[in-house]
């Protein structure tokens, strides 16, 4: 079946990264999930299938409301490499979630690795 929008066709871009990217408890998958208005990531291990860590733009010290987007990516993305350091986590896999690698997402990816981690 022929995908006929942009979230199908993202769909399909995931789960191609997805048969290449896994998750190990040396190594999370630092998945990341863009909508309109939040960003969300999270720390997996995939042979336990367990959340490590996770944070968003809703969560506190991340405020997303009335500045540039781009902005809140950074400070998201430097949060989120603070919050896997304390949870001893110092390499990770990126898992982009099917999102093209620009704007917010490359962003978050340059402040997580500024702030200590590993990909």
């Amino acid at each position: 079946m022929k995908p006929r929008s942009k979230a199908e066709f993202r769909q399909r871009r995931h789960v191609r990264l997805r048969q290449r990217v896994r998750g190990t408890a040396e190594r999370p998958r630092m998945s990341v999930f863009v909508s309109n208005r939040h960003l969300y990531v999270q720390f997996i291990n995939d042979d336990a299938q367990v959340t490590l860590a996770a944070l968003n733009t809703q969560s506190e010290g991340v405020e997303a409301g009335g500045k540039s987007t781009v902005d809140v990516a950074k400070k998201l993305g430097q949060q989120a490499g603070k919050l896997a350091l304390d949870k001893g986590i110092r390499q990770v896999v990126f898992d982009r979630g099917g999102f093209s690698y620009r704007g917010r997402i490359k962003v978050l990816a340059d402040a997580a690795r500024e702030a200590g981690l590993q990909f």
